[in-house]
């Protein structure tokens, strides 16, 4: 096989009943075909060690391993540690705080042989209709989620860690989710220059790496190429025009938006637009025959060299870690994240024991949501007692905890017809019932309800902050 799988970046996903040890033919053709790096979704801690080191012991060139890690190492690996949502730390709008979130994500990936975090998102948070973004995003307002990214991309390389700035030319404009189908975004390029302001940031910040959105912008490119595969916003925009000269990564080439002209394009197209690692191909040992069986003709060979020995630089190349104290306070993220739950409409009075609803709009999809059953288990840990049932009589206080994340292939940003239904069902026998909305503030203001709060998301970390805070906020066990 040719130099060109070396721009494969193949991904390796955990399973709870077989850990890593399904992936062992995609790690085979890989290491055989000599791909520049690879992306790791899940896994026990100790388990993610052992694969990474194996991975760089086996390999005979160096790789660049990567996870998607917007909320901390522990978004992906068991027993690291969980953060909030970008959104709620935007809402909280604390740099330090932010650069400190970056800085544990980073040692903790960089501990288990994870060395390139795909983060932070720099989109904007400007389309309420967006299935994918939402609490993803800093927020809406360009200045702050410029601050934020230079922030999180300081934090991360102070520890040592490679990052990734993610959706060029921005994914906040859409309507669609690119997993499911190619978006097209119809704003004018003078719109969209307030989506540019935190990638320039992250520009000027020494951002290692961006990623491209598999979404289409005819004011950036009229044929309406995704940007991914356009030369005129990889090469033009991102390369000539904000002048950046690091790694430029495709979103997962699994997702529709790049599969919409074929599988074969998915890979060819980017590499000529100016991409140098092609994310979670579907067949690795498939893709690396494409390459190079098409190197010369339908790949440009300049373009994929570039690539080739860009990619050479950049594992050659490791950031500093900045000297300091690099020990992580486990209780760190939770504090945070109490600090970022908040009432959004109506009063909090919530008694010690009380009747719980769960309104979870985060089934189905092709992965599993979290566990809710760190919110009921940290409730009676806080002094509560919460009596699980689906439906009130009334008679009882009750607290609905809905749960309406934005998650890949869900295909909406709101909440069904069957959570609203459920929840209006509950509030209807009892008003003053207390709606907990595991969701953007923005859907929680929405969410029916006399009294409703904000949590940002349905992560562990989310659901045992909920309970702290509400215990800051209950009715004391012994009042009258």
């Amino acid at each position: 096989m040719t130099w060109t799988a070396r721009l494969l970046a193949p991904a390796l996903r955990w399973n709870g009943q077989t850990g890593f040890a399904h992936e062992r033919d995609t790690i085979e053709q890989a290491l055989a075909v000599g791909v520049g790096g690879f992306c790791i979704f899940g896994g026990e801690v100790d388990a993610v060690r052992d694969l990474t080191s194996e991975l760089r012991a086996r390999s005979r060139l160096p790789l660049l391993i990567s996870a998607d890690l917007e909320r901390g190492a522990g978004q992906q690996f068991t027993g690291a540690t969980q953060l909030p949502p970008l959104a709620a730390l935007g809402y909280l709008d604390e740099l330090n705080t932010t650069r400190q979130a970056a800085a544990i994500t980073a040692r903790e990936a960089l501990e288990l042989g994870v060395d390139w975090i795909l983060a932070p998102v720099a989109d904007l948070d400007i389309e309420p209709d967006n299935p994918i973004v939402g609490t993803r995003s800093f927020g809406a307002d360009a200045t702050r989620v410029a601050a934020h990214v230079t922030a999180w991309i300081s934090g991360c390389r102070a520890e040592g860690a490679h990052c990734c700035a993610k959706h060029f030319p921005g994914h906040g404009r859409t309507t669609s989710d690119s997993h499911e189908r190619r978006p097209v975004v119809p704003a004018s390029r003078a719109d969209l220059e307030l989506d540019l302001t935190p990638f320039r940031a992250a520009v000027i910040a020494g951002a290692d790496a961006i990623m491209t959105a598999h979404v289409s912008f005819p004011a950036l490119d009229p044929d309406g190429a995704p940007a991914t595969a356009s030369r005129l916003i990889v090469r033009d925009l991102l390369r000539n025009e904000l002048e950046f000269n690091g790694l430029v990564m495709t979103d997962a080439l699994i997702m529709r938006g790049i599969l919409e002209d074929g599988s074969e394009q998915a890979l060819i197209a980017p590499v000529n637009a100016g991409c140098d690692v092609l994310l979670y191909p579907e067949q690795v040992g498939a893709a690396a025959t494409v390459l190079a069986t098409s190197l010369g003709t339908a790949l440009d060979e300049a373009a994929a060299r570039e690539a080739h020995d860009r990619l050479g630089a950049a594992t050659a190349w490791q950031p500093q870690a900045e000297p300091g104290d690099r020990s992580i306070d486990p209780q760190w993220a939770v504090r945070v994240a109490e600090r970022t739950i908040h009432v959004v409409r109506g009063d909090v009075d919530v008694p010690r024991a009380f009747d719980l609803v769960t309104v979870d709009d985060d089934v189905g999809g092709p992965y599993p949501p979290p566990s809710r059953g760190t919110f009921v288990a940290a409730l009676r840990e806080a002094g509560f007692d919460p009596h699980i049932v689906e439906t009130i009589d009334g008679s009882r206080a009750a607290v609905l905890a809905v749960y309406a994340d934005i998650r890949a292939w869900k295909g909406r940003p709101g909440l069904s017809t069957r959570a609203e239904t459920a929840i209006r069902q509950t509030i209807e026998r009892r008003p003053d019932a207390l709606v907990l909305v595991f969701a953007h503030a923005r859907l929680a203001r929405l969410a029916p309800g006399r009294n409703v709060v904000a949590a940002w998301g349905g992560e562990a970390v989310m659901q045992s902050a909920a309970a702290l805070w509400l215990a800051g906020v209950a009715t004391p066990p012994n009042a009258a």
